[in-house]
């Protein structure tokens, strides 16, 4: 069990404070790890770090915009400083918005460009690009190397109805995890880069495509994405720990270029 342990290591987890990232972080303390708990939002991410260390882990809350290189650069420099260089960096930056949600083709052409080039950049700059750009930069450049992993969705093999940007900002995720785990290998950088594709999981920015807020039952597009799932049921933040703690450990040294879904076979079923 020593190739899955993370004992010694620094990970650091983008989107730490929200309800997937504090999952992540949970699975690399676990695992033995120094958890950088990053997020826009600094008392959620204290608060996941306290929850850690309560637990018995060592981690430490960071304020970060994943989508500013000022504020990349600082928290590259603060980790550092607090934990040593990072070893693994899983960036859960991500989500949607209901206005750049398309309920028809109609609503699509009215679409605000703002809402839907905010959701792109979201996703794509600052859930892999510009994170990768920094953090990257200083694993090639050290003899340990690093694990980059990224986070995609069902929605990359599979265009989702309604969500527009959302969809395509992860299909260009995962193409580019696969470029940038290509050219890492090939020009002798110790850093394998990877990704996991989740499936179905209730959060705040898709709670309210799934279930009824008045009521909190499921709404039609929520039913139908269970019936869709052969284990019936949306996944919990604790069925993502496995596939990180693999992507970030030795047992993957391995592997580059990857993309494992934990979708609870929704992106095997073809409906029939």
């Amino acid at each position: 069990m020593d190739l899955f342990s993370l004992r010694g290591r620094t990970a650091l987890v983008l989107g730490g404070s929200g309800v997937l990232g504090q999952g992540f972080c949970r699975g690399f303390a676990d695992a033995g790890a120094n958890v950088a708990v990053a997020g826009r939002n600094m008392e959620r991410a204290q608060a996941a770090a306290d929850a850690i260390a309560a637990a018995g882990g060592c981690a430490r809350a960071y304020r970060a915009d994943a989508g500013s290189l000022d504020d990349l650069h600082a928290l590259r420099d603060a980790v550092a400083s607090d934990f040593g260089p990072v070893d693994v960096l899983l960036n859960a930056v991500g989500g949607n918005r209901p206005d750049a949600t398309a309920l028809n083709v109609e609503a699509f052409f009215d679409l605000p460009a703002e809402a839907l080039e905010s959701v792109v950049s979201l996703n794509l700059m600052g859930g892999a690009i510009l994170p990768a750009q920094v953090f990257g930069k200083a694993m090639a450049a050290s003899a340990n190397g690093g694990s980059i992993i990224h986070i995609v969705s069902a929605s990359s093999y599979l265009p989702l109805s309604r969500v527009v940007g959302y969809s395509a900002a992860k299909a260009a995720v995962l193409n580019f995890t696969r470029w940038l785990a290509v050219e890492m290998a090939k020009s002798g950088a110790n850093v394998r880069v990877n990704a996991i594709a989740p499936g179905f999981f209730l959060t705040e920015q898709n709670r309210f495509l799934l279930t009824d807020e008045a009521t909190g039952n499921l709404t039609a597009r929520g039913r139908t994405i269970l019936d869709h799932t052969p284990m019936g049921r949306f996944g919990t933040p604790d069925d993502l720990m496995g596939a990180a703690v693999f992507l970030a450990s030795n047992a993957s040294q391995f592997v580059t270029g990857a993309v494992i879904p934990v979708d609870g076979g929704f992106t095997a079923f073809s409906g029939v």
